[in-house]
């Protein structure tokens, strides 16, 4: 079982739902991972081998160096990283909340259009922003 690191009981079932939506909506994506700031999978959805823990877990180290760039670089709140390689992507998205900060985490393979995961990913930011 997932520890809600925070989260209420509906906003985890929320997550939990979205993140399934977002993989069986969007072809090429292999895994979607909601976790708390500090690293702690809170919501997850994988097809394939990808682990949520181990994804959940190396979100916190990239939003935390992408917070130091936009900061140190007077950008403002960091919102989003996208992070290419040769067979696919990996986008991360913010979720700034009153309860707990959390990171959405996109796996995708090479397939998947990088436009609309990562506007999708953002929509899904925006959405667990405001639940």
């Amino acid at each position: 079982m997932i520890d809600r690191h925070g989260l209420s009981r509906t906003a985890a079932a929320h997550a939990q739902r979205e993140a399934r939506k977002l993989i069986d909506d969007l072809d090429g994506v292999t895994a979607a991972v909601i976790a708390t700031i500090d690293g702690f999978n809170v919501a997850s959805a994988v097809i394939g081998d990808a682990d949520p823990v181990r994804v959940a877990a190396m979100a916190s180290s990239i939003v935390a160096i992408a917070s130091v760039v936009s900061e140190e670089a007077h950008l403002g709140r960091h919102k989003s990283v996208i992070v290419q390689t040769e067979s696919g992507f990996a986008v991360f998205c913010s979720v700034p909340r009153r309860d707990v900060e959390l990171v959405i985490n996109v796996l995708a393979r090479d397939t998947a259009v990088l436009a609309l995961v990562a506007y999708r990913a953002a929509q899904l930011a925006k959405t667990l922003t405001d639940a």
